[in-house]
C-alpha cells in the first residue's frame, strides 16, 4: 500500500489549480445589433406579447360566454395589425440601417486578385505612356509651338 502512495508522489503530476473563476467571459459570436434596430425589436416584442395576452383574454371570454368576448376580440385584431407593423418595422429599420451605414464585408480572394491584376495593368500602361512620352520628347518628334 505504501508503495502505491510513494509511486503517486513520485510521478510528475501537475498541482491542481486552487480556484477556477466563477464567471468566464466568452467572445460574442455576432456583433451587437445597432441601436435603432434594437429599439424596434424591443417595441415589436412588447406589442407581440400584448397581442398574445389580448388573444388569450378573447379566447377565454368567448369560452366563458362573457360579454367581454366581443371587445376583447376587436382589441386582439387591432393588436394583431399593430404587431404585424412592429415586426415589419424591425425588418425595415434593419434594411435602412444596412443601406445607410453599409455592411462590413471583406472581399473574397478572387475579387482581391482581380483588383490586383487591374492595378498592375494600369501601372504598366502609365509607365509605358511615360516612357513613350520621354522617347518622343528626346527624339524631337514632338511638335513645339512657340
Amino acid at each position: 500500500m505504501d508503495d502505491l502512495v510513494e509511486d503517486a508522489l513520485d510521478r510528475d503530476i501537475p498541482p491542481r489549480k486552487t480556484r477556477r473563476p466563477l464567471w468566464v467571459e466568452e467572445p460574442v459570436g455576432r456583433p451587437r445589433m445597432p441601436d435603432p434596430v434594437r429599439r424596434a425589436a424591443v417595441r415589436a416584442v412588447l406589442v407581440v406579447s400584448f397581442t398574445l395576452i389580448a388573444a388569450v383574454i378573447a379566447m377565454l371570454g368567448a369560452a366563458g360566454e362573457s360579454w367581454l368576448a366581443a371587445p376583447a376580440m376587436l382589441t386582439a385584431i387591432a393588436f394583431t395589425v399593430a404587431a404585424t407593423w412592429a415586426v415589419l418595422d424591425v425588418w425595415i429599420t434593419r434594411q435602412v440601417w444596412n443601406q445607410r451605414n453599409g455592411v462590413v464585408s471583406s472581399p473574397s480572394s478572387a475579387a482581391r486578385r482581380l483588383r490586383r491584376e487591374r492595378r498592375r495593368a494600369r501601372r504598366r500602361a502609365r509607365s509605358e505612356a511615360r516612357a513613350a512620352a520621354r522617347r518622343g520628347h528626346l527624339s524631337g518628334t514632338g511638335a513645339r509651338t512657340a
